[in-house]
């Protein structure tokens, strides 16, 4: 599998969990999280064993990507290991778990169906991971999540991964977890490590043509393209479509089965381009992408972080270019303050001029200074701003802007 040496969160959290002893581990997306808990439980599980491990993900994207790691790393020990999510038909599931499987990689609500119909049941599980704790607590997956520690024997090893730590995480810690060794990896670091950062302020209208451009410059391998509305998404793929390029899409209206056709397809290299909601920001791991844009700006810093996460995966490099409309100056201002590296300013190596009218500049001056605000580490994200709603994995953003700020058609 090429591993030469261990990520530092490798380093620091397998000597504890292969000890027995519980892990709060704070890292980025991109470090190395997934086999930095899959190798102490595949060590210490046996096949045949009934369920032994148990894996909470977010998304039902996640999940799919944490069990493919799993499959790697457990091709010769007779390990098995199921994906339980939403959106597939349950039957299937049922068909998986009746072979017999050691491990289940899960979302929460589709988990909590299966406990309810004891087609799963947790009483010899070993090793209980929340992986992306932050998100299923910003998700509306806490209450979930106690039901499901609460159905989990006693003693039991626990390891929760998180990008932020907010106070919730940590009073869920304290009532599930036994003495556990807590591990931040640059916990602070939002610089985006091996990853060239720019950006080009631009009326929406002409977002498309300079996508384009930047697609076609893009020699060094795929591209994810980032939109903040499923509407966007559908529009964006197919004007690319129309150009000729080679393009799928993932966001919320589609069926499953397409959704993973278009995972499979981009994974294996059979498509140049992703276009996503942030639904895949943390579903995503394909080494060969070397662009990620922005097509819009996200509305939390640690968003925009995750999503240009998508590239220079586990220490290598990549580019990621945000396309800042003029009514989106102030909010992307705020996220910028955020990072600890110069970005490239693509309208001075252009020579675009910005040229934003008195109106947008009164309002960008005022988005400018709550974005000051937002950022300031009382958000569930470590900043602050809007939270996803409810339970959606599709990173809709359901307040503020309306058609002027996200349509395509929109003057500015």
């Amino acid at each position: 599998m090429n591993f030469q040496e261990p990520f530092p969160i490798q380093a620091a959290a397998v000597p504890v969990l292969l000890s027995g002893q519980d892990v709060i581990g704070q890292a980025h997306t991109g470090t190395g999280k997934t086999a930095a808990f899959s190798l102490p439980i595949l060590q210490n599980i046996v096949p045949k064993g009934g369920i032994q491990a148990l894996i909470l993900a977010p998304t039902r994207e996640l999940a799919v990507q944490i069990s493919g790691e799993i499959n790697k790393f457990a091709k010769y020990t007779g390990i098995k290991n199921v994906t339980i999510y939403g959106g597939q038909s349950i039957n299937v599931q049922f068909n998986d778990l009746d072979r017999g499987v050691e491990i289940v990689v899960a979302t929460p609500g589709r988990l909590i169906d299966h406990l309810k119909r004891g087609s799963i049941e947790l009483n010899d599980i070993k090793f209980v991971i929340l992986d992306e704790a932050d998100t299923m607590l910003d998700m509306g997956f806490i209450d979930d999540i106690k039901f499901i520690l609460d159905l989990a024997p006693e003693r039991k090893i626990t390891a929760l991964f998180s990008a932020t730590m907010p106070a919730e995480i940590l009073r869920l810690a304290e009532k599930y977890m036994r003495h556990p060794q807590q591990i931040f990896i640059d916990a602070d670091d939002l610089s985006g490590e091996g990853i060239d950062q720019a950006f080009l302020i631009i009326k929406d209208r002409e977002k498309t043509d300079y996508l384009m451009k930047f697609i076609k410059e893009n020699k060094n391998g795929q591209t994810i393209v980032f939109c903040s509305t499923k509407d966007r998404t559908r529009r964006v793929a197919h004007e690319l479509t129309k150009a000729n390029f080679n393009v799928v899409t993932i966001q919320g209206d589609l069926s499953q089965f397409r959704r993973d056709k278009s995972m499979f397809l981009f994974k294996k290299g059979k498509a140049d381009i992703l276009v996503a909601t942030d639904v895949a920001a943390r579903g995503i791991d394909v080494p060969e992408v070397a662009l990620v844009i922005n097509y819009d700006v996200p509305n939390q810093d640690m968003v925009y972080f995750h999503r240009i996460g998508r590239t220079a995966r586990a220490g290598g490099k990549g580019r990621a270019i945000t396309l800042v409309s003029y009514s989106s100056v102030g909010d992307f201002r705020a996220i910028a303050r955020q990072t600890k590296v110069q970005m490239t300013d693509l309208n001075k190596e252009l020579g675009i001029e910005v040229k934003i009218p008195d109106t947008l500049k009164r309002e960008t001056g005022q988005r400018g200074y709550v974005g000051s605000r937002r950022y300031t580490g009382r958000s569930r994200y470590g900043g602050g701003g809007r939270r996803y709603g409810g339970r959606s994995e599709h990173g809709e953003r359901h307040s503020g802007g309306g058609k002027h700020y996200y349509g395509l058609r929109s003057r500015w």
